[in-house]
C-alpha cells in the first residue's frame, strides 16, 4: 500500500510540476494548479499507474 501511494504521490507532484513550465505560462497561482490536476481522471490513471507498477516491482522482486 505505501508503494502503491508513493507511486501516486510522484505522479501528482509531476502534474503539478509540469503546471508551473514556461510552457503553461506564468502567472498561475497554486490553488489553480491544484484545481487542474485534481480531477476524477488524473484519480484514474494515478490509481492504475500504482497498481500496475506495484505488480510489476513485486514480480521483478520474485524473480530476483
Amino acid at each position: 500500500m505505501v508503494e502503491v501511494g508513493f507511486i501516486i504521490f510522484l505522479f501528482y507532484s509531476n502534474l503539478l510540476m509540469g503546471e508551473f513550465t514556461r510552457a503553461n505560462g506564468r502567472g498561475k497561482t497554486l490553488a489553480f494548479a491544484v484545481e487542474d490536476i485534481f480531477s476524477f481522471a488524473n484519480l484514474a490513471i494515478a490509481v492504475i499507474s500504482g497498481l500496475l507498477a506495484y505488480l510489476v516491482f513485486d514480480y521483478l522482486r520474485k524473480q530476483l
